[in-house]
């Protein structure tokens, strides 16, 4: 890589790490873009380099909280050996991640407000919801869960689980009712299994 790519990079990932702090710290609407360059060390100038816009800086923070949300439920699934356990860890994982003040103003106050119902929706699909269905189709091969389309399904766990993390955002004291809401979330899924 040569030197201009390179501190391309650098400050690509310096306008996203202070993104987020300020983003998660006082929310989307009350941070300024003069705010954001200034404690990232860089002009407007190269901020509009790799960002049009404060909203398309504000969908780059997205991806990347989504990304390591993601990462957390990867590593939680994988760490079981049961297929069934493996999936109610995945979403259990989903959910307590979710409980994270920084993961809640970004993924689930500001990201439905800032971008839209519609492509926050599309920007869930394209990665968990992606991976629940493939999940969910595994499950169905093996006899865990009862010959369905998988779409459908997929939908509605993916629904009830994004609702479940909206709720407790909204809560105010999140940790307090993330016990009874995992609580649900188990009921709900041993209820789809066969075996």
């Amino acid at each position: 890589m040569n030197v201009r790519a390179r501190q391309r990079e650098v400050t690509r990932a310096t306008l996203l790490g202070e993104s987020r702090r300020l983003f998660a710290a006082r929310g989307y609407g009350a941070v300024s873009l003069s705010e954001i360059v200034a404690a990232a060390g860089v002009t407007k100038g190269a901020l509009y380099h790799l960002f049009e816009s404060k909203a398309e800086l504000f969908r780059a923070v997205l991806e990347q909280v989504q990304q390591e949300v993601a990462r957390i439920v990867a590593e939680t699934a994988d760490a079981e050996a049961d297929p069934w356990t493996r999936f109610t860890a995945g979403c259990q994982a989903f959910l307590t991640a979710s409980t994270a003040p920084d993961i809640q103003r970004i993924m689930l106050v500001d990201g439905p407000a800032v971008l839209g119902w519609n492509e926050w929706r599309a920007m869930d699909e394209a990665g968990s919801g992606s991976h629940l269905a493939d999940v969910i189709t595994e499950l169905i091969d093996q006899g865990l869960i009862a010959p369905q389309p998988v779409a459908p399904l997929t939908h509605l766990l993916s629904g009830a689980m994004n609702e479940a993390a909206l709720w407790l955002a909204a809560s105010g004291d999140p940790e307090a009712h993330l016990p009874d809401t995992r609580a649900a979330l188990a009921r709900m899924l041993d209820a789809l299994r066969l075996t």
